[in-house]
């Protein structure tokens, strides 16, 4: 598998860009902002493959502008690819409203594209080879999930877990934002991350990548 990290926008979101090399089928996790940063990696991955990359969905993990804010710049660059922009119905009016979360950090955003599929919670999309399942996790948004990438030993690809805005190296969510709740995000945590190998690789929405047996051990909000 090929996969690419992009920090982008003021809030340094992680965008990633997943490739199967077999089929040269691809998926973008948060396209957050810099949507023609995101466009010139994915050339440069055209390059190193020889081939043309078709990026099948741009996942979101939950609605909030800094992981939805390159959306629009990006599919209507891969005018090749008509990639389905995917997210959770419940955060549907999040991302309906991009250009009023922007207008409070005084950013400005286009009106957002119409989401094509709406994430339900255990359901598997197959991308190339790349097999992906998807964990409603509630508590930062009302919408959050998490995308699971399956361990897969031919694409040598080590099982994942994007967890967008809900556990990050040594921290959690914020729940003071509209539709969060403490309470809930803390159990999605308990409940359906934590139950995963400690050996899963954990790939947040934002700062360093971490595993879950690391978290269970160290993160300071974790241990109450």
């Amino acid at each position: 598998m090929i996969e690419k990290t992009l920090s982008v926008g003021p809030f340094q979101c992680n965008c990633r860009i997943l490739v199967c090399p077999k089929t040269g089928d691809g998926l973008l996790v948060d396209p957050g902002d810099e949507s023609d940063v995101i466009l010139q990696e994915i050339q440069a991955i055209e390059a190193q493959l020889g081939r043309s990359v078709r990026v099948r969905y741009l996942l979101h993990t939950h609605g909030h502008l800094d992981h939805i804010g390159g959306t629009r710049g990006v599919k209507e660059g891969l005018q090749g690819s008509a990639p389905t922009i995917a997210l959770h119905r419940e955060d549907q009016q999040l991302y309906q409203n991009l250009q009023m979360q922007g207008n409070l950090f005084g950013i400005k955003f286009a009106n957002p594209l119409p989401v094509d599929h709406f994430l339900e919670d255990n359901e598997t999309l197959q991308v190339g080879e790349m097999k992906l399942s998807i964990v409603h996790t509630p508590g930062h948004s009302p919408g959050s999930v998490c995308i699971r990438l399956h361990e897969d030993s031919n694409l040598k690809i080590p099982e994942t877990l994007f967890s967008g805005d809900t556990l990050f190296q040594g921290s959690v969510g914020r729940t003071d934002l509209w539709g969060a709740n403490q309470e809930q995000m803390f159990s999605s945590i308990r409940k359906r991350i934590l139950v995963l190998d400690d050996d899963t690789r954990v790939c947040p929405g934002h700062g360093p990548n971490t595993s879950i047996g690391l978290e269970k051990r160290e993160n300071p909000f974790l241990s109450r």
